[in-house]
């Protein structure tokens, strides 16, 4: 439904529009707001900020049309004017022109040539709302996304790989924030996310550094995927740096962060997993590294960053680590052997 507020001191302009638009009134095609001159326009506008198009008279006491014209622009800049009005010589359509009007039209009023031009119109302001929010949504995109994929978002290779599902070789990070549930119990909403999502940016800056990926997040927890040569190394090297850094953070409201780390490599499946019907895929990976690398973040303790006996062999040359021992983890038949990086 469109809203549209009429400015007029005559009032039988009022019971003219009710009548000639009864049908689009009764359907809620639009829906009429009316003012007797620009000063109650401005607070009607005030009132009702979702009105797409204002119909003004010009000569109107208190201010007249073409002054509302001027308040409009910094008031309303997306709801364009149309000027109804007696005073139809040039100099009165080429001053409403100058400050904004959109058209203009003179009185008597022809409703037929009224209601076109409020179409015309009502389509612009639809069109250029459309057109903002587009913007606004590209700009946020660019925020989190570089240049050279956006470039890669529009050819044809990028539609191909919408649907490609592999194996691939890769490394997975759980980092966990612990204990957070119990914060989210006693701070305001607002506080419980400020500082949550403080810990998040912390710990996805450390992420990128070392070219992994953001997968997700779960709760108060990250998903890091790293790929590419060395990705293992690479995403302890992320998970030594996290630890220490939020080791270093200062309490917030009686609450010392620490994370819990579980990392795991291996072969996964890539792919766009979700709900067709909900038109909610999300390109993710799956398999039983993944889940071993989420059951040994549970099994991490605060500020542990735990991998298998199987990666300590990979990294034990590069990272110190010690042994915690065997340990059941959930859906696994026998004990795992488990190693925590020091540094």
């Amino acid at each position: 439904m469109t809203k549209i507020l009429v400015a007029d001191d005559e009032t039988d302009l009022e019971v003219l529009i009710r009548q000639k638009f009864r049908r689009q009134i009764r359907e809620q095609q639009y829906e009429f707001v009316f003012a007797v001159n620009g000063s109650d326009a401005l607070e009607k506008l005030q009132q009702h900020p979702d009105i797409a198009i204002v119909l003004s008279d010009i000569n109107m006491p208190e201010m007249d049309g073409l002054t509302l014209l001027t308040k409009m622009t910094d008031m309303a800049p997306l709801t364009k004017a149309v000027m109804v009005s007696a005073y139809g010589d040039m100099d009165n359509i080429r001053t409403a022109m100058n400050r904004g009007a959109f058209d203009f039209i003179t009185k008597p009023v022809n409703f037929e040539d009224l209601e076109l031009t409020m179409e015309k119109t009502i389509r612009y302001v639809s069109q250029l709302k459309e057109t903002l929010q587009a913007i606004k949504e590209n700009n946020i995109l660019k925020m989190y996304v570089d240049a050279n994929v956006l470039n890669f978002m529009g050819t044809r290779e990028y539609e191909n790989s919408l649907t490609a599902n592999e194996i691939v070789e890769a490394t997975i990070a759980f980092i966990d924030i612990c204990s957070f549930t119990s914060i989210s119990e006693k701070e305001s909403p607002d506080t419980v996310v400020k500082m949550l999502n403080k810990y998040f940016d912390l710990i996805v800056k450390e992420v990128i550094a070392q070219n992994g990926i953001i997968d997700k997040f779960i709760g108060d927890c990250v998903m890091a995927v790293f790929k590419g040569a060395f990705h293992l190394d690479r995403a302890i090297d992320a998970c030594i740096a996290i630890r220490d850094k939020v080791d270093a953070l200062p309490a917030e409201h009686s609450f010392s962060p620490k994370v819990s780390i579980g990392i795991n490599s291996g072969e996964m499946i890539s792919g766009n997993i979700g709900s067709a019907t909900l038109r909610r895929l999300d390109y993710t990976v799956i398999g039983d590294t993944v889940n071993t690398a989420q059951r040994l973040q549970s099994a991490a303790g605060s500020s542990q960053i735990v991998i298998t006996e199987e990666a300590y062999e990979k990294v034990k040359q590069s990272f110190s680590c010690q042994k915690i021992g065997s340990v059941a983890l959930k859906n696994k038949e026998a004990q795992v052997m488990l190693y925590e990086v020091l540094n």
